[in-house]
C-alpha cells in the first residue's frame, strides 16, 4: 500500500477544501458566464430536442438535415413567442404613464375611504402618493426601457446558441464516448446506464415543465381576455414562467394582472375576479397538472428549485 493513500486528512482540513473548491468554482462561474450561461441553455434545450431529431433520422433523413429541421422550428416557435412578448411590452412602454395616473386615481379613493373609516389623516397619504407616482414614473418607465434593451443583448447572446445546440447534437456520440474514456472500461456499463438514466430523468422533467407552462399559461391568457384585462398575452406568459418558482411566483404572478386592471378598469371587482381565477388556476396547476404531468416523472424539492432561480438570475 502507498503512502499516499494512507494519508488522512483532518475533518477541518477537508472543509476548507471543499470551501475553497466551491468559492473557485463560483467565481469561474462568475468570471465565464459570458460563455457558461449561453453554453448551459443550449445544453438544455438540446436535451429537449433530442427526441425530435431521433423522430426524424426514422425517416431515413440525414443526421444534419434533421438537427436543421429541428432548429428552424424551434427558432420559429421562439420567434413568434418573442414577437407577441415585445409588442406587448413596447404597448405597455408607451401606456406607462397613463397607468401610473389612473392606479394613482384609485389611490386617492382609496385614502378617501380609508381616511374615513380608520380614521388616517389623508395629508400623509397624499404626500405618498403623490411621491409614490413621481417614482414610478421616472424609474418604472426608464426600467421597461432598460429591460427591452437587456432583451436586444440577450437576442445577441442566442444568437449563439442554436449553434451550440447543433454542435452538442451532431457531437453527442463523442460526448458519450470521451465520458466512457474518463471513467475508465471497467465501469462502461455502469457509466452507460447512469448516463441513460440521467439523460431520461432531465428529458421527462423538462418536457413536463413545458407542457405545465404551456397549460398554465394559455389558461391564464384565456381568463384575462374574458375579464378584458389589457397585456392579456404579456401577463399571461409572465404568469405562467413565475409559476414555476414555488410560492413565491404564484403570488407576483397574480399580484401582476390585479394592478393592471386596478389602474385600467373603473370597477375593482376586475381585480377581485382575477384574483378568484388564478387561485383557480393555481388549484388546477397544484391537484392536476403538476402530479400528473411533473411529478410523476421526478419530484425536485422547492427550496432546490427557488435556490437555482435566484442562482441563475445572478449568473
Amino acid at each position: 500500500m502507498s503512502i499516499i493513500s494512507e494519508i488522512k486528512l483532518p475533518v477541518y482540513a477537508k472543509a476548507i477544501i471543499i470551501l475553497v473548491g466551491l468559492i473557485a468554482l463560483f467565481t469561474i462561474l462568475y468570471i465565464a458566464q459570458g460563455i457558461i450561461v449561453p453554453l448551459v441553455f443550449a445544453t438544455i434545450v438540446s436535451i429537449l430536442l433530442h427526441p425530435v431529431v431521433n423522430f426524424i433520422v426514422k425517416y431515413r433523413i440525414n443526421k444534419v438535415i434533421s438537427i436543421l429541421i429541428t432548429l428552424l422550428l424551434t427558432l420559429i416557435v421562439f420567434a413568434a413567442l418573442g414577437t407577441l412578448v415585445i409588442s406587448q411590452i413596447s404597448r405597455l412602454s408607451d401606456s406607462w404613464p397613463l397607468l401610473v395616473e389612473k392606479f394613482t386615481g384609485f389611490l386617492n379613493q382609496s385614502t378617501s375611504w380609508a381616511s374615513e373609516y380608520f380614521d388616517i389623516k389623508p395629508q400623509k397619504m397624499n404626500e405618498w402618493i403623490l411621491t409614490t407616482k413621481e417614482e414610478l414614473i421616472n424609474t418604472s418607465g426608464a426600467a421597461i426601457g432598460q429591460t427591452l434593451v437587456r432583451l436586444g443583448s440577450i437576442v445577441f447572446v442566442l444568437l449563439l446558441v442554436p449553434v451550440y445546440i447543433f454542435l452538442l447534437l451532431y457531437y453527442q456520440p463523442l460526448l458519450l464516448e470521451f465520458i466512457h474514456k474518463v471513467f475508465g472500461v471497467k465501469n462502461h456499463t455502469q457509466v452507460s446506464e447512469i448516463v441513460k438514466q440521467t439523460k431520461t430523468v432531465i428529458q421527462h422533467y423538462l418536457i413536463g415543465l413545458v407542457i405545465e407552462a404551456a397549460l398554465v399559461a394559455t389558461m391564464y391568457i384565456t381568463a384575462l381576455f374574458i375579464l378584458g384585462i389589457d397585456y392579456a398575452i404579456l401577463l399571461g406568459i409572465i404568469g405562467a414562467f413565475l409559476n414555476l418558482i414555488p410560492y413565491v411566483g404564484g403570488l407576483v404572478g397574480v399580484a401582476l394582472p390585479m394592478i393592471v386592471a386596478l389602474a385600467t378598469k373603473a370597477s375593482p371587482w376586475t381585480a377581485v375576479y382575477s384574483l378568484a381565477i388564478y387561485y383557480f388556476i393555481q388549484l388546477i396547476d397544484n391537484n392536476l397538472i403538476v402530479p400528473k404531468v411533473v411529478a410523476g416523472k421526478v419530484k425536485i424539492n422547492a427550496l432546490f428549485s427557488i435556490l437555482v432561480v435566484i442562482a441563475g438570475s445572478a449568473l
